[in-house]
């Protein structure tokens, strides 16, 4: 099977999976109030924002092993679901980096 027609088939599915999970997370953080600082503002982003992409990074883990198992043997296929892997991870780790970046400036800055 062709990488671009995996890819494309999870693409959809996790199009279509998407409005599902949406509606399933019942516990969407309320401002309460005026949001009247910086730090209320980027929290509140934080809040919606963190799961969404938790979700994303789990679904570029599968998808690269998927490619993983569908690359039987194949070095270039393999090379493939290595650099998706890679990219996966990167990401996670730049994520993780920006939600901690908050936290560091507002201790740094003695807030």
């Amino acid at each position: 099977m062709n990488t671009q027609k995996i890819i494309s088939s999870v693409a959809i599915a996790a199009s279509v999976l998407l409005p599902v999970m949406a509606l399933a997370y019942t516990s969407v953080p309320q401002p309460t109030g005026n949001i009247n600082s910086v730090d209320a503002m980027v929290s509140s982003i934080l809040n919606v924002v963190w799961p969404i992409f938790i979700g994303l990074a789990v679904i570029m883990i599968i998808i690269s092993g998927f490619l993983f198992l569908t690359s039987s043997g194949d070095a270039e296929k393999v090379k493939t679901a290595r650099t998706a892997l890679i990219w996966a991870v990167i990401g996670i780790v730049v994520a993780i980096v920006a939600y901690s970046i908050p936290k560091i400036v507002q201790i740094a800055i003695g807030g």
